[in-house]
């Protein structure tokens, strides 16, 4: 037997028998839906998807998108509310990954699972490329300082999405509307744990800057007779608009106690759009889009009706951040009365904001210093954007009074001698080159992986480095990516309002 032959017959046998270290099929979810929610047909499928986007050809069309809310019924009903949504992204605009966020309609996982399986997802279109590397990292992901917390809020049941239509039917829409579709993450959420929720947001913030694209999938609501849907559909997307978690959460549950008739839900994807409002800020825009329900369709049936929105949301200029003497003064007051309510054994009170869009209720990092006669006397901080400003200032001032290990908590004759300094960080920007950032202006976040790092502004007034030592030592000493880990991580940068 030559060589030649024993090599084919091992290469065969290894095949077959799928040898470690050979490379593996990719895995390929299937267009378990074409066919049911849409055509199966690659060409009729192209034809439909295009005239429902042909119809908003003359819409607006915005550069800073930063999620789009859309409906996953058949595109029959909701095509054309969808290509509302798509048609509002600037064809221009590169997106490096799209995040699909839907709910389960047939598995209650009380949680989120993220398809770490598929490396593509299939369509009578071709298939799609799913970000691997992300949905892996995402199940790793600790979303948490809290040490009894130690799983990722995320993980993946292969049942959460074997049979589920609402974010396969994006799919198509996504294929007509780019020339080239980025990686998607497929994530499906299914709890009403509002902490839960509240991680889940917290495990994707960093990831919801102007490089990726968050896809909400949701209709609206189900089964109240056409007039009925109007009205509460009407109240749920002004709650969404005013991008208020708190008063979206309550519209839902006063449309569930409102007695329509056949009223099942007002948001068959109600958990995943809270998991995005809680990423919100007063950086964003919540723009409505179009509506219709079902009995809009050629007249049909408008006894039992399914309600359709499309919400652009729209990241703004994080350079009109802000704070004026009034607000500056309010969370000083907020930071006093703190340790005051903590040293009586009150719960910390927070204040009554006229208004959802005051600086206030930005999701900043926040840093408290304490100072008694000119002497640091404590000083805690809190890097991140999950909690409101003005809760956050409550914390670090609690935290900084009673919890700085090097020094005793704070009594009850100190409190009148204490100067409160506040650090407000500024919500993160993200940068492509070291041009964008600006020494003794600039703080420098630095992520990449499971590791990250950062230096506040004032780091450059305390020490003689030039702006590559800088952002070197960070990636070093903070990061732990070596001197020049930094040039293939991402970078970030915010501004301290010290005050």
């Amino acid at each position: 037997m030559s060589i030649k032959t024993i090599i084919l017959i091992l290469t065969t046998t290894m095949m077959m028998n799928g040898c470690k270290g050979q490379t593996q099929a990719p895995v390929v979810r299937p267009a378990t839906q074409a066919n049911r929610f849409y055509t199966g047909d690659a060409r009729e499928l192209s034809e439909e998807v295009d005239s429902f986007l042909a119809l908003h050809k003359d819409d607006a069309k915005y550069s800073n998108v930063a999620a789009v809310i859309v409906p996953h019924a058949g595109y029959y009903f909701s095509g054309n509310v969808a290509a509302s949504a798509y048609m509002a992204i600037d064809p221009k605009k590169q997106y490096k990954r799209i995040f699909l966020l839907g709910p389960s309609h047939h598995e209650w996982l009380d949680g989120a699972s993220v398809n770490t399986e598929a490396d593509w997802y299939a369509t009578p279109l071709g298939n799609v490329k799913v970000d691997h590397e992300m949905t892996v990292a995402l199940t790793n992901t600790i979303a948490t300082p809290h040490s009894q917390r130690e799983n990722s809020v995320f993980r993946y049941r292969p049942e959460a999405h074997d049979r589920e239509h609402c974010l396969e039917v994006q799919l198509p829409f996504l294929q007509r509307s780019f020339k080239e579709v980025p990686p998607i993450v497929p994530i499906v959420i299914s709890t009403n744990d509002y902490e839960k929720l509240k991680r889940i947001a917290e495990a994707l913030k960093p990831y919801f800057t102007d490089e990726n694209l968050f896809v909400i999938s949701s209709d609206f609501s189900h089964y109240p007779s056409y007039e009925d849907a109007y009205e509460v559909d009407a109240r749920t997307g002004k709650a969404i608009e005013t991008g208020d978690v708190e008063e979206f959460i309550a519209t839902i549950n006063a449309n569930a106690r409102s007695g329509k008739r056949n009223l099942a839900t007002s948001a068959c994807g109600e958990f995943a759009i809270i998991t995005l409002m809680l990423m919100l800020d007063r950086q964003y825009e919540v723009k409505h889009l179009m509506y219709q329900n079902s009995g809009d369709i050629d007249n049909h049936d408008h006894s039992r009706v399914v309600g359709y929105h499309s919400f652009a949301i729209l990241r703004k200029d994080n350079a009109s951040f802000a704070l004026s003497d009034a607000d500056k003064k309010v969370l000083k007051d907020i930071a006093f009365n703190s340790i005051r309510d903590s040293l009586d054994g009150k719960p910390i009170a927070q204040p009554t904001l006229t208004s959802y869009l005051s600086p206030l209720t930005s999701k900043c990092g926040t840093f408290v210093s304490l100072h008694k006669h000119g002497h640091l006397r404590g000083c805690i901080g809190h890097f991140g954007e999950d909690y409101p400003l003005h809760e956050i200032v409550a914390e670090m001032a609690r935290a900084a009074a009673f919890e700085d290990p090097r020094f005793m908590p704070v009594t009850r004759d100190e409190l009148n001698d204490l100067d409160i300094e506040i650090s407000v960080l500024t919500p993160m920007r993200r940068i492509q080159s070291l041009d964008e950032f600006e020494l003794h202006r600039h703080g420098i976040y630095i992520k990449k992986g499971y590791r990250s790092g950062t230096f506040l502004p004032q780091v450059a007034d305390e020490v003689n480095w030039t702006k590559e030592e800088f952002v070197g030592h960070c990636s070093q000493d903070k990061a732990g990516l070596g001197w020049d880990g930094w040039k293939d991580a991402e970078l970030y940068v915010y501004e301290a309002i010290v005050f």
